[in-house]
């Protein structure tokens, strides 16, 4: 997983403000008591903080991997 895919489902998953909150302000226990940008600047692999954010905030797998086409960004 890249990290505008990422950036992508966190816009999609939870709105474009909420994702930056979370993503900047958020400290995660699975992550080390680190922000998703921390963890991630520090070389954490993004798809494991993408899953630690999604079980953190109880987002269902269904809504996790895939924004529907008329929705993604271009």
């Amino acid at each position: 997983m890249r990290r505008s895919e990422y950036t992508q489902l966190a816009d999609h998953v939870f709105g474009r403000t909420l994702a930056t909150t979370y993503t900047q302000e958020l400290a995660l226990a699975r992550l080390g008591h680190r922000t998703p940008a921390q963890a991630i600047a520090q070389g954490e692999d993004v798809r494991a903080v993408w899953t630690a954010l999604c079980d953190e905030m109880d987002v269902p797998e269904s809504r996790r991997w895939e924004i529907p086409p008329e929705l993604r960004h271009r």
